[in-house]
Order: C-alpha cells, then sequence, then structure tokens
C-alpha cells in the first residue's frame, strides 16, 4: 500500500476531492475513458470522509469498494465499473444501484431515459442527499431530485454512497439519511480525445465526444475538459420520445504551487412526450400492454401531442483550494444552478380510450362542443446560489480543526395555469381557452390553479476535532449548527388558491461523534453516532393559515458500527446501523384547510455487506446485500416504498483487450401504502445486466445487453383517489421496461 504523508491524505479527506481526479497521474491510463486499474493510494472521496484503497487484485476490479478510513458504511463505484458494465443512457441512480441497501423505482422508458427515484435504506428522495462535487443540490420546494436532468453518466467520474450521515463537515439538507456524491469528469495530464456512439432497442442512439486539453505550458499547467452528449429514442413506452442534449466543461488552473482554481460548468437540456402524472392504470394495461402510455388519438386525454415537457438546467462551480501556511488549508466552492421545467399536459390520462371529463358527464363517450378536455401548462423554474467554506488548522501532529460554514438561497417561480386542450388543440395554449370552474369560491381567477413565488435561505457552522489518542486510532467529534427559512409570496397559492405571503423558519444543533481504528494496514473497523435533521417542505406553506401548523422537523438519532478488511485477493467489508426516526410528516382537513403535524415515527434497522474476491487471471466475483426493516413505532409495520432487503452478484472479467460482466440486482419485497396492504404488495425483482467488449488499441467495440431476462414486473404504484370500493381502479403503475440491448463503438485519439 502506498502512503501520502499525514497532512496530504488530511487535507484531501477534508476538501471533499475527487478520488480518481487525484489518482489520475498514478494509475488511470491517459486516454481511455475509464480507469482501468483502481487507484493504489490513500486520497479523498467525500465530505467529511476519508479514502484508503489498496492497490489489491479485488480492489482494482471490484464493482464496488469501501475505505478502510471511513468512519461509516461506504460504497464506491468506479469509473470503469460505469463505463465497462453499464449502458451509456444510464442516470446516476443506476450507477448506485449495484451498492448495498440501494433500490430505484421509475425508469419505465428505458434506462435513463424516463426519470427514476432512488431509495436509500428505505429512505426516499428527498429524504438523503446527493452532491456534486461536494454541493448538495436539489429542487427548492424539498430535496428530491431529476435523475436524468442536470449529470448524466459522461459528466461522472466516480459515485461514492455514504449510508449515514457522516461527520459534522458532511454537509446537505438530510444528513440522516446519508449522501450519494457525484464526482464530476477528471482532466489529464496529456492531450487526446474520445468518441462513443452507440445504437440499440427502440432507435435509441447517442453519440459522446470528449477532448482533453492535457496540460498547457502556457497557462502554467492548466487542464481543460470539455465534452458533451447528444440522446435520441423513441422510448419503451408508446408514444414517448425523448431527447437530450449535455454540454460538459471543466478547468484546472494551477496559480502558484500551493494554489489551485477549479471551473466546472454543465448545461443539459431534455424534450420528453409524458403526462404530467405518467403511469398506466389496470384497465390500459390489460387494453394496451404494460408499456402504453401514450395514443395517436387526438380525442384523447393521451393523445402524445397534449402530453410533452421541456426541461433546461445548468450547473456552475468555482472551487479554490489553497495551503496558506505549513499546516494550514483552505478551500471555497461558490456554486449555482438553474432549473426551468415547461410542462403541457391533460389533466387527467387514466379516463380510457377517448373518455373524457364533460358536460355529459365523467367518462363520456362522447363529446360535444359545450364539453372540454381539461389541462394545465406548468412551469417550475429556480435558480440557487451558494458558497461552502472550510478551514483546516493541524494543532498538533494528533489533533486537527475543521470548521467552516454553508450559506445557500434560492428564488422560484411555480405557476398552473388550466386550459381546454380540445379547444385549444395542440400548441394553442392562450387564455382564450382557458378551462374555467363556474362559480369556484376558492379563487378570484378561475384558470389559475396556483401562481407563486417562493423563496429558500439556509445557514450551517459547523465545526469538528480530529483526534489521534493512539497509534492507528481517529476519534472525531463535531458540531453542527443550521437555519432554514422558506416563504411564499402568491397571487394564487397551491391547494387553496387564494393569495399569500407566508414565512417560517427552523434551527436545529446536531451533534457528531465518529471513530475509526486501523488494526493493521488492512482492516479498520468505525463506529458512528449523530444526530439528523430535516427542515419540512415547502408544503407546509400550503394553507390558509400556516399559524395552525405547528409541525417540527424530522429529527434522527444515527448509531452504526462496521469493519473493512483489504486482502491480497479478497475485499470484504460489514455493518449494523439503528436509526430512531422521530416526527415523521403527516396532514389532515380541519375547516377544510390543510394542516400539517408530526406522527410519530419510524424505526430503520439492518445488516449490510459487500464481498469481492479476484484471481491472477483477471476474473473477479463479487457478492453484496443487505436486510433493511423500517418499520413505524405505532403500528410496527414495515412503511411504504421499503424494499425489506436487496442484494447484488456478478462476474466480472478483465485481462488484455477483453472485457465482460454478468451483474445481477435484487430488490426485495416492498409496499406502495403503510400498513403492509396485500393490494399494494410489490413483490420481489431483479435486474440483469451482461456487457461484452474488446479493445483493438485505438478502436473498441462494446455490446450491453440490460434486463437480460426480459423481467416487466412492476417497481412502484401510485396510488390515486377513485370510486368508493374500486380498489386499484385508477392507480397508476410502473413496470421494469424489459430487456435492452445496445453496440458502442469507441474512439481514442
Amino acid at each position: 500500500m502506498h502512503r501520502h504523508d499525514i497532512r496530504s491524505r488530511q487535507f484531501a479527506r477534508l476538501f471533499g476531492l475527487s478520488l480518481a481526479a487525484l489518482a489520475t497521474g498514478l494509475a488511470a491510463p491517459v486516454w481511455a475513458e475509464e480507469s482501468n486499474a483502481a487507484p493504489d493510494t490513500e486520497t479523498g472521496i467525500a465530505e467529511g470522509s476519508n479514502i484508503i484503497v489498496t492497490g489489491t487484485r479485488a480492489n482494482e476490479i471490484a464493482p464496488v469498494t469501501s475505505s478502510l478510513q471511513t468512519t461509516q458504511p461506504q460504497a464506491i463505484v468506479s469509473r470503469s465499473f460505469i463505463e465497462d458494465s453499464l449502458p451509456a443512457t444510464a442516470d446516476f441512480n443506476e450507477l448506485a444501484l449495484i451498492t448495498p441497501s440501494f433500490s430505484n423505482t421509475g425508469g419505465d422508458g428505458g434506462m435513463g431515459i424516463s426519470e427514476s427515484k432512488g431509495q436509500l435504506r428505505g429512505f426516499q428522495d428527498g429524504e438523503y442527499n446527493i452532491t456534486y462535487d461536494g454541493v448538495p443540490f436539489g429542487d427548492t420546494n424539498d430535496p428530491t431530485h431529476h435523475s436524468n436532468t442536470f449529470f448524466p453518466s459522461n459528466t461522472i467520474e466516480t459515485v461514492v454512497v455514504d449510508r449515514g450521515p457522516g461527520n459534522a463537515s458532511n454537509l446537505g439538507q438530510a444528513t440522516f439519511g446519508g449522501s450519494v456524491n457525484l464526482f464530476s469528469r477528471a482532466t489529464r495530464e496529456d492531450m487526446g480525445a474520445n468518441v462513443r456512439a452507440s445504437f440499440g432497442t427502440n432507435n435509441t442512439w447517442l453519440i459522446r465526444p470528449m477532448l482533453q486539453s492535457g496540460a498547457i505550458d502556457a497557462l502554467g499547467g492548466t487542464e481543460v475538459l470539455l465534452g458533451g452528449q447528444y440522446v435520441h429514442t423513441d422510448g419503451v413506452r408508446s408514444y414517448a420520445p425523448y431527447h437530450q442534449l449535455n454540454l460538459f466543461g471543466k478547468a484546472v488552473i494551477p496559480i502558484g504551487p500551493d494554489v489551485k482554481l477549479t471551473l466546472l460548468s454543465t448545461y443539459n437540456k431534455n424534450h420528453f412526450n409524458q403526462p404530467d402524472n405518467d403511469g398506466p392504470t389496470l384497465q390500459q394495461v390489460a387494453d394496451h400492454g404494460k408499456h402504453y402510455l401514450l395514443n395517436n388519438d387526438p380525442a384523447s386525454s393521451q393523445y402524445w401531442k397534449y402530453n410533452y415537457t421541456n426541461k433546461t438546467t445548468d450547473f456552475e462551480l468555482v472551487k479554490l483550494e489553497a495551503d496558506i501556511a505549513p499546516g494550514v488549508r483552505f478551500e471555497n466552492r461558490a456554486y449555482t444552478y438553474f432549473y426551468n421545467n415547461s410542462t403541457y399536459t391533460a389533466a387527467d390520462t387514466t379516463v380510457e380510450g377517448g373518455k373524457v371529463y364533460s358536460a355529459s358527464g365523467l367518462g363520456a363517450t362522447s363529446r360535444t362542443s359545450a364539453d372540454g378536455l381539461p389541462g394545465y401548462a406548468k412551469l417550475n423554474s429556480y435558480r440557487t446560489y451558494g458558497d461552502i467554506m472550510k478551514a483546516m488548522i493541524q494543532v498538533t501532529p494528533w489533533a486537527e480543526i475543521t470548521a467552516g460554514g454553508w450559506i445557500e438561497w434560492n428564488v422560484t417561480h411555480r405557476k398552473r395555469y388550466e386550459y381546454d386542450i380540445f379547444a385549444g388543440g395542440y400548441g394553442n395554449w392562450n387564455y382564450n381557452q382557458k378551462y374555467t370552474v363556474a362559480g369556484d369560491p376558492n379563487t378570484h381567477y378561475t384558470y389559475i390553479n396556483y401562481d407563486q413565488d417562493s423563496h429558500g435561505n439556509q445557514q450551517q457552522l459547523f465545526a469538528e476535532l480530529e483526534l489521534q489518542p493512539a497509534s492507528g486510532l481517529k476519534i472525531t467529534p463535531g458540531f453542527k449548527y443550521l437555519e432554514f427559512t422558506r416563504s411564499i409570496s402568491a397571487i394564487a397559492n397551491q391547494k387553496t388558491h387564494t393569495p399569500a405571503n407566508f414565512s417560517k423558519s427552523w434551527h436545529q444543533s446536531l451533534p457528531f461523534l465518529t471513530a475509526n481504528y486501523m488494526v493493521k494496514d488492512n482492516l479498520s473497523v468505525y463506529a458512528q453516532y449523530a444526530k439528523g435533521f430535516l427542515a419540512p417542505p415547502l408544503s407546509v406553506l400550503y394553507n390558509k393559515d400556516p399559524s395552525n401548523n405547528t409541525l417540527k422537523p424530522q429529527t434522527s438519532s444515527n448509531y452504526q458500527v462496521g469493519a473493512v478488511y483489504h486482502g491480497s485477493h479478497i475485499s470484504v467489508d460489514a455493518d449494523y446501523y439503528y436509526i430512531d426516526f422521530n416526527n415523521k410528516f403527516a396532514s389532515k382537513k380541519v375547516g377544510g384547510d390543510t394542516v400539517f403535524y408530526n406522527q410519530g415515527g419510524v424505526v430503520y434497522k439492518g445488516v449490510e455487506g459487500q464481498v469481492t474476491y479476484a484471481l491472477d487471471n483477471g476474473l473477479a466475483l463479487f457478492v453484496n446485500g443487505s436486510l433493511n426493516s423500517a418499520k413505524d413505532k405505532d403500528t410496527k409495520l414495515q412503511v411504504s416504498k421499503a424494499p425489506k432487503g436487496t442484494a447484488a452478484a456478478g462476474i466480472l472479467y478483465k485481462h488484455g483487450p477483453i472485457k465482460f460482466s454478468l451483474i445481477d440486482k435484487y430488490i426485495g419485497v416492498q409496499y406502495a401504502d403503510d400498513g403492509d396492504t396485500a393490494a399494494y404488495r410489490i413483490a420481489p425483482y431483479h435486474k440483469t445486466i451482461v456487457s461484452i467488449g474488446y479493445d483493438f488499441g485505438m478502436f473498441a467495440v462494446e455490446g450491453t445487453v440490460s434486463d437480460l431476462f426480459n423481467s416487466e414486473k412492476v417497481t412502484s404504484i401510485d396510488i390515486n383517489d377513485g370510486p368508493a370500493g374500486d380498489i386499484n381502479g385508477n392507480d397508476q403503475y410502473h413496470f421494469q421496461p424489459g430487456r435492452e440491448a445496445s453496440i458502442s463503438l469507441k474512439a481514442k485519439f
């Protein structure tokens, strides 16, 4: 095992540098898109955690491994696995899916084509953090994410899934659920270029160029990376084409021997056809099959030209790293990101065929000029600004202090206007065709469902002290204080449809304590205790009188222990966790107003582990899994959308020009609602991917088949209100997309 000096290792840990970026000059071939060997150095990965990855056979080929320096359960997904074993269209949830306790739903339209949602230990999207180069990002109404919108796989070098709150320096709104940390593509010291083109099932094709400037001597060794990606597909689901354009740029600029500046920008634009609330009903499945979504009938609410979305995003980061004195390091990240979603959709696509909401009554099979087809235009547009500042001071050889802060604010405009699609026709979204409700007492603007501006502001201050009282032992107590404020100014508030001007603030103090003991150079044990916090979503202000809400933030107490072992041919880690989760959000109607309140809590607990065994001939076997309990404290039943277990296994082979992998992910039984209701039981399902490639030198070819056994099982159910006694009647179902195949051609220059 190679080691850097203690100060370099601690600085790398402290400032969340990318594993692949630091290891570029040590282990990565210059012009492959991927790294063919795992780094053999200890180096930083995520905020508040450290990485020691030994150069063993198992770690060189393992798709997932863990750090010897970690203080919480962790899974590091390598770039070589992303490049060699997954389709190029895969989104970041698919990249993380191979790790223990991680599951995902959605993606009905194909891998990475339609949006998916991840679950971590049963925590839902928005209850754990996702970061990009150390910056937590998410929507402004709650910290949820859009998997195919900001960061496609061409912008990601590696993924680190931290299953826990980490140290006080771990940042994000939902620390108790853990973090999925994405790291941007690394620049290289040598000039070169590569291009990947792929074509597959459902007329899916992708083109992905990437250009490396190498170290530019005239600019002091500056390295620049430029890349892009374009994806087109007809889609797995009926009449649901999808187009995506991504542009990516990154520059690493040395400013003297002790200062480095990184500039990064990425732009993404998506256009796709699907209703705002997608998924077929059981009746539609019976009539048209599991992949039914839209049709070509202009008399139907499911007409594909009535249902479409345009999304545009960008993300910019300026990162400064400086050794300002011996034993003192400073780092600052200033960032901004933008999201714009313009959706045009029929209000309800669960109504079969040409049946519409009409003057003749719900479900009428014919339409007169007095009838209408309700639809709406929806806008969600926000810009977020933030800054993360950190400083580390090594006080003594056995003690170092990390302190800093995070400030962030956002500006959001959201609106939904109702229209008569049938009268207006495709593309004629104007007020003359607005869909109104006569005598509606809730609003003066009957065509305005809501039109609101909102703001979010948060501040977090943290400090932690890393102590090394004995050889190999690190103990890190820490403390974080945070404040969060939400405000709304609306001419018509969501849900109430009345004017609103509200503001609400929350604050919390959170203690942390972690420890790691290196029993030997290749064996460590760790323990963690931490408090977690999540501010209520913007929807707590969707009422007439927010003072009626006495909602407390969701909080947690996290406890976990584990061990990591890196042998010459085997890599093993395992852990146990217990999370006491309190103040679960719930709502009820009071005097016609929606009031939010806290409803008990949930106990999350389980065991997790992963093993990789590698032979000298480039062949490796791996397996990982988890048993996950997420039970309501009152009912003692598993909460909704929380699988009771996960497992993954596979074979990987990399020797000479040949690459081969066969991997399978199992997601255990779960329920679509709280209460283990038999009607909403979702059976276990598998996802199997096989990939084989051959490298000719300058050119390479690769074939991939996902969902090898053509499983089309249910992955989630959207429960909708329907007629009394009509169980599952107009609920919307989401299925695995079935078998998809693609072939890729790669060129390196």
